[in-house]
């Protein structure tokens, strides 16, 4: 593909910035899993080695490619690449799901075209984080909010737009 793909960076992040512990979600949020599946289905996804060990399996309908720096490693399923660049060329696609860890995430933030963040609306205990996207490169162009219910904290699914020259 001659083109470079659209990148966007898909994740969920409590209200203090927290993303992991543990090497897992800090939440248990149905609703962010089938969001989750409903916009990365189809497309590439490009993940750091520990993102891909966390997942219960190769995801149907995507092809996992996996930054790592470790030359040795290899996962069943997964396309392994070492640095940004070589992950983008074996890409292929008009579009690619960066979908983390907090590393991987801040390797592609400044090459991102957009972001689908889930925004978990309580503080989490966690040991990974990354900052809100920042109002003067990205632009909220779509938000749908969803309140508490039992055990199952406020979200909301907020989709950020690069602002033009940033």
């Amino acid at each position: 593909m001659s083109e470079a793909p659209e990148i966007v960076l898909v994740l969920a992040r409590a209200d203090n910035g927290v993303i992991g512990r543990d090497g897992g979600l800090p939440w248990r949020l149905p609703a962010d899993l089938r969001h989750f599946k409903a916009i990365t289905l189809g497309h590439p996804m490009i993940m750091g080695r520990k993102t891909f060990d966390s997942l219960p399996g190769l995801l149907p309908g995507r092809r996992h490619i996996v930054l790592t720096r470790d030359r040795a490693w290899a996962g069943e399923g997964a396309e392994t690449a070492h640095d940004v660049e070589s992950a983008l060329r074996l890409v292929a696609a008009p579009t690619v799901m960066v979908i983390g860890g907090a590393d991987i995430c801040g390797q592609f933030l400044p090459l991102a075209r957009r972001i689908e963040l889930t925004e978990v609306h309580r503080d989490a205990e966690g040991d990974t984080a990354i900052p809100y996207p920042d109002p003067a490169h990205w632009e909220e162009i779509a938000r749908e909010d969803h309140e508490a219910a039992q055990d199952i904290p406020a979200y909301s699914f907020v989709t950020f737009r690069r602002r033009i020259g940033t």
